[in-house]
């Protein structure tokens, strides 16, 4: 018996790896760039990561985020950003704005994002987006907000974002905001799930409550 739960312990422990690598991973490995009418040149898909990637496939980027990630709060930050600063790059910068956007630094996130030129913008910010979406996902889409509205200010047509921030405006009591961004996510997403019917039934309420059919 006590191997049994030996071995479901060491099961568990690398499906959380694993996860964690995925979710870590999928900004990066999971953009594909297409055109649409609103004049961007990249839209989200969902991410496809080979399963059973090993930590040891981890990039010197994302194992600096791991290290860094504990310190990600408004009191250590900076200063663990002087220490061990990230190492150079698109990804890395990403991750060093994702750090600065959990501790509440949202301007300095910015700052980071607006130092890197063209597609480097978005695709940071795609993986500002796949450290915050696990915080969304959880439930808490008023934390999430301000990480998710910085996604959408450098990917203007990245629908989870614009539902998370959407979400977000709506549950602060921000009607006009969580309008707008539910609306444009569902001009972005065409699938017909739990998503679609929450962002509807938000609007459905907004449109309610200002007297429009």
């Amino acid at each position: 018996m006590p191997v049994t739960r030996c071995k479901w312990g060491e099961t568990m422990r690398k499906l959380y790896l694993a996860g964690w690598v995925f979710v870590m991973l999928a900004a990066v490995l999971g953009l594909s760039r297409t055109g649409d009418a609103t004049g961007a040149s990249h839209v989200y898909t969902r991410p496809h990561v080979e399963p059973g990637l090993a930590p040891s496939a981890m990039g010197a980027e994302l194992q600096w985020f791991q290290a860094m990630r504990p310190h990600c709060n408004a009191v250590e930050v900076e200063t663990r950003h002087k220490w061990n600063p990230a190492p150079a790059g698109t990804t890395a910068a990403g991750y060093s704005a994702a750090c600065f956007a959990l501790a509440g630094r949202i301007d300095r996130a910015r700052a980071i994002l607006d130092g890197l030129e063209g597609e480097a913008q978005w695709r940071a910010a795609g993986v500002v987006f796949g450290v915050g979406h696990p915080v969304a996902d959880a439930g808490d889409d008023l934390a999430a907000g301000p990480i998710m509205e910085l996604v959408v200010e450098y990917w203007p047509n990245h629908y989870m974002a614009l539902y998370h921030a959407g979400m977000a405006r709506y549950g602060s009591g921000d009607l006009d905001r969580a309008g707008h961004y539910l609306e444009r996510f569902l001009e972005h997403y065409d699938q017909d799930d739990g998503f679609t019917g929450n962002a509807r039934s938000v609007l459905g309420q907004l449109r309610s409550a200002r007297g429009v059919l």
